[in-house]
């Protein structure tokens, strides 16, 4: 037991370490291209900073474990709203103000749509994960559009090029080396984390799907953690929350579409009854707390309800696990 607890920190540090590596090496790479620091922000580091689910999510397939990718997908969603997000508003109310986030949130929306839909019949099969693969790229190029017709009075715009200004971008030898060691690191970590859980779960007779949604989320969703708390102390209000937004989305369709191309298989009932409502619940209050209460601001008292809402999540997962062992 003390190795797979050993495993899984190891794990994390990497997938920590490996992440912030992988992010810097990508925009400066991107930099170096001349893509503008909008397009940089919304596509290159939101991808990159969901890496270690994509990466522990791939591992878990190619492990016969495909609940963990599932539970890591769904779970990284709930512990980013209401743990990230809430931990980051009680540190210091936000005010949401660019359009270009609200766009993006809808575009969230109609991935958990789809996903659903597609999940409705408790299979994640390979055509499922190829509509879901095929929906990212959409995504991707509907961002870039998006990014390019934002209005330049975006607050968005001015806060990733303030961002993207603090660091030089290194020479493209050291961004490649930078992102293959991150990459490398990545895998590393996510394979250690994902023996390390397995073996937890195991030992306490509690279900992948559960320690996909708890200790993995958790642990992969760690990075942001750290990306939105800096942003919110350099006040970059919509950073915080665009990272949070885009990183949802791309774990809909690239952290539930890639383990499903590698090993389509069936998954426990309560995803749907449980695990998807309160992810779709914590995005729909979200979303009322940025367009209808508060008209873009987040007081200290939403993001308590916030971490409310992700602590009786965590409390009826530990009080069913419980339960059935």
């Amino acid at each position: 037991m003390l190795v797979s607890c050993i495993f899984v920190l190891i794990g994390l540090a990497l997938l920590i370490y490996g992440a912030d590596m992988f992010v810097n090496g990508a925009s400066s790479i991107a930099r170096q291209l001349g893509m503008p620091p909008l397009i940089i922000g919304l596509t290159i580091v939101g991808f990159a900073t969901s890496a270690p689910e994509i990466l522990v999510g791939s591992v878990s397939a190619l492990q016969d474990k495909t609940a963990i990718a599932i539970g890591n997908a769904l779970g990284s969603n709930i512990t980013n709203i209401g743990l990230v997000l809430g931990i980051s508003v009680l540190m210091l109310p936000i005010t949401v103000a660019s359009g270009t986030i609200k766009r993006e949130y809808g575009l969230m929306c109609i991935a958990l749509i789809l996903a659903l839909l597609l999940m409705l019949d408790g299979h994640l099969s390979r055509i499922d994960a190829i509509i879901l693969l095929v929906a990212l790229i959409g995504s991707i190029g509907w961002i870039v559009w998006i990014a390019k017709k934002s209005s330049a009075n975006d607050p968005l715009i001015g806060e990733f090029e303030q961002e993207l200004s603090e660091v030089n971008p290194d020479p493209t030898k050291i961004a490649v080396v930078k992102l293959l060691i991150g990459l490398i690191l990545l895998v590393g970590g996510a394979d250690l984390l994902v023996r390390g859980a397995v073996f937890i779960a195991e030992s306490y007779g509690v279900s992948d799907l559960v320690i996909g949604l708890t200790i993995v989320a958790i642990g992969t969703s760690l990075p942001e953690l750290a990306a939105s708390i800096a942003s919110i102390l350099k006040k970059e209000a919509d950073i915080a929350i665009g990272n949070i937004i885009g990183s949802n989305m791309f774990n809909i369709l690239a952290v539930l579409g890639i383990p499903a191309l590698i090993n389509p298989d069936y998954f426990a009932s309560e995803v749907l009854t449980r695990d998807y409502p309160a992810m779709v619940g914590l995005s729909l209050l979200l979303g009322a707390m940025i367009f209808i209460s508060s008209k873009g601001k987040l007081v200290r008292t939403e993001g308590a309800i916030l971490l409310a809402c992700f602590m009786g999540y965590q409390y009826v997962l530990f009080s069913q696990s419980i339960m059935t062992t």
